[in-house]
């Protein structure tokens, strides 16, 4: 296939005509840009050379546009715009980390986490964005990083390391009977009825042996799984972040005795993580206090 000899339209052509208009002469477009007025005359005749006519009416005082010249320069005001726009979307990556979550956030150690990252990383923005989906956003695209507690991860489409572990807690209304206990044990949650985010929730009945299984209340997210147990009429239980970060009049949380912790992960696209990943998960680690090498590296 024959390339084309024809001269090509150049952004920086374009901008060289809006910025001629904008300062008023070529002697001050020279300045703006950073290269000499003999640059800035061959730029213009370039991009006239490539449309063929004429944009500029020139004289010793001043520069306005031609007829045809006004139409180019708002089609290249608008191009320049859309250009600029692209190099922000593409570079806000490497300055901006999106880190997702469904329910907790990180627990107690949001607060830390936010506070490290500010102190070592100061030119890439932190966002927390809570998302009520299982993977906290990151397969609908809205974070870079998600902070789940869930076992169901596809480690084919995902990256993902353990970074912490967190105690369950069983959650009631103030006045349930059990607010008076320093803890529940697992086996005695069996007897109420148990409220469950299907979707996002950490807590299933599998925690229970088949056949002594507690009855459900399935809810939507946190704030509905709140107001259920608020009621008075189920339970719920859930890892320690829960109790940090939802303290609510009307509901308390005792420690669950005899239950297994909860895994805190980090998942991240494995075929285009952020550059800052790695760094994250290190960090996400060390608030959480593990020492052991992330599983699933």
């Amino acid at each position: 296939m024959r390339r084309s000899t024809e001269p090509e339209l150049e952004l920086r052509q374009l901008r060289c005509l809006v910025t001629i208009v904008d300062s008023g002469s070529f002697t001050d477009a020279a300045i703006d840009l950073g290269i000499s007025q003999a640059a800035v005359s061959r730029t213009l005749l370039g991009l006239e050379r490539v449309l063929g006519v004429r944009l500029l009416h020139r004289t010793s005082r001043s520069v306005s546009p031609t007829t045809a010249g006004v139409q180019v320069i708002q089609r290249a005001r608008h191009l320049l715009a859309e250009a600029d726009a692209l190099v922000r979307a593409a570079t806000t990556g490497h300055t901006r980390l999106r880190i997702g979550h469904a329910w907790g956030s990180l627990g107690r150690h949001t607060a830390e986490f936010q506070r490290v990252w500010r102190e070592r990383y100061p030119g890439v923005e932190l966002l927390l964005v809570r998302h009520n989906s299982p993977t906290a956003g990151l397969a609908e695209g809205i974070c870079d990083l998600a902070v789940v507690r869930t076992s169901a991860v596809d480690p084919r489409r995902y990256g993902h390391a353990v970074v912490g572990r967190e105690r369950r807690y069983v959650a009631l209304a103030a006045d349930d009977p059990w607010a008076r206990r320093r803890s529940v044990p697992l086996a005695e949650i069996r007897e109420r009825v148990l409220a469950v985010d299907r979707r996002t929730g950490t807590t299933t009945v599998d925690l229970w042996p088949s056949g002594e299984r507690p009855a459900v209340e399935y809810t939507a997210d946190v704030d509905d799984w709140l107001d259920a147990i608020g009621t008075g009429r189920c339970v719920g239980v859930t890892p320690h972040a829960t109790v940090t970060q939802y303290r609510r009049q009307g509901i308390v949380y005792r420690p669950v005795r005899d239950a297994a912790p909860v895994r805190v992960q980090a998942l991240w696209n494995h075929h285009d993580p952020h550059p800052r990943t790695h760094a994250a998960v290190a960090l996400l680690g060390e608030v959480y206090g593990v020492t052991d090498p992330p599983e699933g590296t």
